[in-house]
């Protein structure tokens, strides 16, 4: 334990910050969580909705500190990667839905007769 006053203060004040960075930290990881949770189940309106929920918590840690600014960008990448898979599957689904289903005559063969 220091026994100057200023260092005193200064691991009070490392302490509250310390804090405050690990609540922004876990708010990142349990929005992330959802999100992925939202894409691993093909609802793409939630993880839409989610992906702009963590990309401004990343963002916002960013700019604080609590994150590097690289480290944001390529999270921000990786879940943008993951949502585009999914409004791609969705798309393909949607196109292989609109096709007019096929009807096959069976044309039954008749026996020759010699």
């Amino acid at each position: 334990m220091p026994n100057i006053k200023s260092a005193k203060k200064r691991v009070l004040v490392s302490a509250k910050k310390n804090l405050e960075n690990k609540i922004i930290k876990s708010e990142i990881k349990t929005a992330t969580k959802k999100f992925l949770n939202a894409v691993s189940n093909g609802n793409k309106d939630d993880a839409t909705k989610l992906y702009a929920e963590v990309s401004g918590l990343l963002d916002s840690a960013c700019s604080k500190g609590v994150i590097h600014k690289n480290n944001a960008a390529n999270k921000k990448s990786g879940l943008a990667i993951k949502l585009n898979k999914i409004a791609v599957a969705a798309i393909e689904e949607v196109k292989v839905e609109e096709k007019a289903p096929v009807v096959e005559e069976v044309v039954e063969a008749k026996p020759k007769t010699a």
